[in-house]
């Protein structure tokens, strides 16, 4: 009985690890992710770049408080609605 015990836990530990350098080498596969802890700590500056370049400002609706991206801002007198519905409504309510 426990022998069958100590194949069985076997098994459990094989797959366990090699489900891990599974995931290991997809997170490889995908490039570094970059943050504050992994710059911090000595990460690749040039991932920590990348990751900036990519990052897009936000702006927040003056109708809703929403956060969301600059690039999808509808704009109307100065400022930023989330949508055509909320730059409409604001509109309405100061007129």
């Amino acid at each position: 009985m426990t022998r069958l015990l100590f194949w069985i836990a076997l098994v459990i530990l094989v797959v366990m690890a090699v489900r891990s350098k599974l995931r290991a080498a997809m997170a490889r596969a995908q490039g570094p992710v970059a943050g504050p802890a992994s710059a911090a700590s000595g990460g690749d500056a040039k991932a920590w770049s990348r990751v900036e370049d990519k990052a897009e400002p936000m702006a927040c609706c003056a109708h809703c408080g929403v956060y969301f991206p600059s690039s999808e801002a509808v704009r109307v007198e100065g400022r930023d609605y989330c949508g055509t519905a909320h730059a409409r409504e604001a509109q309405q309510q100061a007129g």
